[in-house]
């Protein structure tokens, strides 16, 4: 289901966007339309990206550490 909106913008504005969506073949309405589409997918998609780098950094990496030797066991000969 579509939902109308309105829109308050300043002319020039107005006349730069009538001339974009001429070159892409479409209506100001759905340039607008596509283009907050993209903006939420990108958003959404940044979101899960964050919650998933979050989620590796809480359950730690194994970096194979091993405690430092003592000074007399690195010259035991």
């Amino acid at each position: 289901m579509k939902s109308n909106v309105t829109l308050k913008i300043e002319e020039d504005l107005l006349r730069e966007a009538r001339v974009l969506a001429a070159e892409e073949g479409s209506s100001i309405s759905a340039l607008l339309a596509d283009r907050l589409e993209q903006a939420v997918h990108q958003r959404r998609g940044y979101d899960q990206a964050r919650r998933n780098a979050v989620a590796r950094l809480r359950s730690g990496f194994d970096l194979r550490w091993t405690p430092i030797r003592s000074r007399g066991e690195l010259h035991e000969r």
